[in-house]
């Protein structure tokens, strides 16, 4: 058994705000005070601490082919940033795009413990299950692409929703998935054809349906599977002036559930000169009428980063408009994607805007438990700086510093200078913790209840002042830095900030029912259109060894 004890706990998901508790944790999970507390237990004395569940990352991209080329494509990183093996643990390199155990540890050195793969092709997440389980100490899933499958747009644009549904659920299964991930539906389709789409009824060329449709009927499904978590979408026009409107449109028009990521990336409206401006309040504001939909922000961080999407007209564009290294492929009847190293720049005035809109976002959203705090990494910076972002959003006074660098004219149109919302403890446990939790529809993660998994992060506000701080001070700003203790299902992994040891974590996955005549017609399409035999198609089991099921109900 292991006790944490006088800690200062916030668990929202149990309306726990700072009170002073004990929390017992005895075979991987958190457990009621018992009767009798074994002499062998492990005791830590969080007196002063602050004590929340392990950090959920839910939009990240950390394993798999796009990934291994990202790290190819930026080798520099690696002769600056290295861990050298010591204490039983292994070596690794990276910053934007680190090896597997250097993500592994630096997620945890921050107090995450979950972290979710946004998204893989089925004919590639054999690999990433492979990147995954180097990955230790962290509990995953994979979302997995669908918007621009020609099987399932086939069965769609025929009105046989009964089959589409059938064959989603055969894909999540087949790849050892979690949910269904959605990439500019139908414009990755017509780029293979030197296309794209730009409003939502444009057509998906050689189908004869709409993006609309089809991500309509995506929404659709998901829900009549029951799956745990929405659709997962990244929408339309990305990174374009103007695409807040195609947003606001979705969110009004969506019949079911829907998680919006990166949504920042989304949010952009049009100066009179028809360039980039904040459209943040307009996505919020019909965000806060919408409870259905939900978001991470992809908040841009200064400095070097790496675009890598399944969005290959987008990556194209970002190639021009740059002239940087570049790389960008087709995954045979599934999808696309590309990868571009960048750098936002703290004086320019299109990284700014973007910095205010994903600012904006957080402080506009009222409900917290709408949004979860992502990078959307590395796309829009490295996820080892989220306490960066935490601080910003928690200490006004800071904001203002980072505002006052940036160029006046990214301000036109934005309200992130009038804003005096500071975020609480609270707030930022819900964000990290129990919101994605929840979107994710992962029970047994994001809060400190009996019967929850035992993982656990304690921060010393202490650690950067004398004073003894009960968070009201400055100090507590920075709190959630450097966590003293992290605990992964019972076990101490971290700590006074240094790795003690690997533990085995658990890959996610869903097994939604479907009819079991669609696997016959599934390989008729592909002995007609892949390269790749069906019986070759669906992940081994043995890639699958280490993963959970959850439930779809």
């Amino acid at each position: 058994m292991l006790v944490i004890k006088n800690g200062q706990v916030y668990d929202p998901i149990n309306d726990i705000d700072g009170e002073v508790r004990d929390i017992y944790i005895e075979g991987g999970k958190i457990v009621e005070k018992p009767d009798h507390i074994p002499k062998d237990a492990i005791s830590i004395d969080a007196d002063g601490m602050i004590v929340m569940p392990g950090g959920i990352d839910m939009h990240a991209h950390i394993a798999g082919s796009k990934v291994n080329m990202g790290r190819k494509l930026c080798p520099e990183d690696h002769y600056e940033h290295f861990r050298i093996a010591e204490r039983g643990l292994r070596s690794g390199v990276g910053s934007r795009v680190p090896t597997t155990f250097m993500t592994a540890y630096r997620y945890v050195e921050m107090g995450y413990t979950t972290v979710v793969e946004a998204a893989s092709a089925p004919l590639v997440t054999r690999h990433a299950h492979e990147e995954l389980r180097d990955m230790p100490s962290l509990d995953k899933a994979i979302l997995i692409t669908m918007g621009n499958n020609e099987i399932l747009m086939d069965r769609i644009s025929q009105g046989k929703i009964d089959e589409a549904r059938d064959i989603v659920a055969w894909l999540l299964k087949s790849t050892g998935g979690y949910g269904v991930k959605v990439v500019n539906p139908g414009g990755v389709e017509n780029w293979k054809w030197g296309g794209n789409v730009e409003s939502w009824d444009d057509e998906v060329r050689h189908f004869g349906i709409t993006s609309r449709k089809l991500i309509n009927s995506l929404v659709t499904i998901v829900d009549e599977l029951n799956l745990p978590h929405s659709v997962h979408l990244h929408g339309i026009n990305l990174g374009l002036p103007g695409n807040a409107d195609t947003t606001v449109e979705i969110i009004k028009d969506i019949p079911g559930r829907l998680h919006l990521c990166h949504l920042q990336f989304m949010s952009y409206g049009r100066n009179k000169k028809g360039g980039l401006r904040s459209g943040a309040g307009a996505v919020a504001e019909v965000l806060n009428g919408h409870p259905n939909v939900t978001m991470d922000v992809g908040q841009i961080v200064f400095g070097n980063a790496v675009t890598m999407t399944s969005d290959g007209p987008l990556e194209y564009r970002i190639q021009k408009m740059t002239g940087h290294k570049w790389c960008n492929d087709d995954v045979e009847c599934e999808t696309g994607g590309g990868i571009v190293p960048l750098e936002y720049k703290i004086k320019s005035v299109s990284s700014a805007v973007q910095w205010i809109t994903g600012m904006e976002l957080f402080l506009l959203t009222k409900d917290p438990w709408q949004l979860a705090l992502t990078t959307d990494h590395p796309n829009a910076g490295p996820f080892f700086c989220y306490p960066q972002v935490v601080r910003l959003l928690m200490d006004k006074d800071y904001r203002d510093h980072f505002i006052s660098l940036l160029p006046p004219k990214a301000f036109r149109g934005s309200v992130l200078r009038e804003l005096n919302r500071e975020y609480t403890l609270y707030e930022i446990a819900i964000i990290t913790r129990a919101a994605p939790a929840k979107i994710l529809g992962l029970a047994e993660k994001g809060h400190l209840g009996i019967g929850a998994d035992g993982d656990v992060a304690v921060y010393d506000p202490n650690q950067f002042g004398k004073r003894k701080c009960l968070c009201s001070f400055k100090p507590c700003r920075r709190a959630l830095d450097f966590p003293s203790w992290v605990i992964k299902g019972g076990e101490i992994v971290v700590r006074d900030g240094a790795i003690l040891r690997d533990i085995p974590g658990v890959v996610y996955r869903v097994n939604p029912s479907y009819d079991g005549l669609i696997v016959d017609k599934i390989r008729e399409d592909f002995e007609r259109y892949y390269t790749l035999s069906f019986d070759n198609y669906p992940v081994q089991e043995e890639y699958l060894k280490d993963t959970k099921g959850v439930a779809c109900q």
